[in-house]
């Protein structure tokens, strides 16, 4: 009797399933829960939320996978009326997006229904040929009869293929949206590494954790126009990071406030962002704020290109 063989591991199987690669732009009126459905579709923070509105400025692109597929979300300003010149390159940043990318994601906030800036994005999607999702969010806060009678609506506005209710901040609905748009991307190779979470550098990221904290803490009494930059970046031997980052403000009135009695705001701020950024980074940081007035900071083509925005001409 000849001897057997001996059992050889199984490989796994190979899948079937075409591997696809996509770009899909998030979109909606400021405060709409663009950038938390980000975070939770990618299951990582690559963007920055706040209460107070229009804080994305620029068009985040937050990865994930799921299956074969990898989706690149593009987390965009909120789209309104714009009337100064840094509202104009926002909003001129969104529809970019909205144009380049495979399928449109609009976000509705649910509570709110539809506002003159959601009649405003519905006219201008009339003219986008790309697959288009329509996503009410925060369905937690209202009746189902109210979400029906929105959700035919707004079909009722622009054809929508596909309606999905959602409540990102609590993920109810979040993975069935992901499903649907990992089956509607192209067929093709993936654009990032596998374990890739976002294409933002980390200098532009470090910044927008800072100007999320700065919100965070003087969301009422500082005004819109304020922005972070990171000015400079070491890498020390002993693993952590040196940091130093300016916060610009157009008054000195505003400096005052965020720099606080005794300095005491600002060191809030600055603990704040560094214990984000140690745990984002995973190694410690030592940040170092200053703030510095630059009056008039919104009509400066060189606070523009720093912050990844196109400067509008009047």
């Amino acid at each position: 009797m000849s001897k057997s063989e001996p059992d050889l591991p199984i490989e796994p199987a190979e899948s079937t399933e075409p591997q696809r690669c996509g770009f899909i732009a998030v979109i909606g009126a400021p405060n709409a829960g663009k950038s938390t459905l980000v975070n939770a579709l990618v299951g990582a923070k690559v963007t920055i939320v706040s209460h107070k509105v229009q804080t994305t400025r620029v068009p985040v692109r937050g990865i994930a996978i799921a299956g074969a597929s990898q989706l690149v979300f593009i987390d965009t300003p909120g789209i309104f009326a714009p009337r100064r010149r840094l509202d104009r390159a926002m909003v001129d940043a969104a529809a970019t997006a909205a144009g380049d990318a495979d399928i449109v994601v609009m976000l509705v906030d649910a509570q709110k229904g539809v506002t003159e800036d959601v009649a405003r994005i519905l006219r201008q999607l009339a003219n986008v040929a790309h697959p288009r999702v329509l996503v009410l969010n925060k369905i937690d806060r209202v009746k189902k009869e109210q979400l029906l009678a929105l959700a035919a609506d707004l079909n009722a506005h622009l054809d929508f293929p596909a309606t999905f209710m959602i409540s990102a901040l609590k993920g109810h609905g979040v993975e069935d949206l992901k499903t649907h748009l990992a089956r509607h991307v192209p067929e093709g190779t993936w654009h990032f590494p596998a374990d890739d979470l976002s294409d933002v550098p980390e200098r532009q990221l470090a910044a927008e954790i800072t100007r999320e904290k700065l919100y965070e803490r003087l969301h009422q009494e500082l005004p819109y126009a304020a922005t972070v930059e990171t000015t400079a970046w070491q890498d020390r031997k002993d693993g952590s990071a040196r940091i130093e980052q300016t916060i610009f403000v157009e008054r000195d009135s505003q400096r005052v406030i965020v720099l606080g009695e005794g300095g005491r705001t600002i060191k809030d701020i600055s603990m704040r962002a560094r214990k984000e950024l140690s745990a984002l980074l995973e190694r410690p940081v030592h940040l170092f704020l200053h703030v510095k007035v630059q009056e008039g900071w919104g009509n400066d083509p060189e606070r523009y290109r720093n912050m990844g925005l196109d400067y509008p001409k009047e």
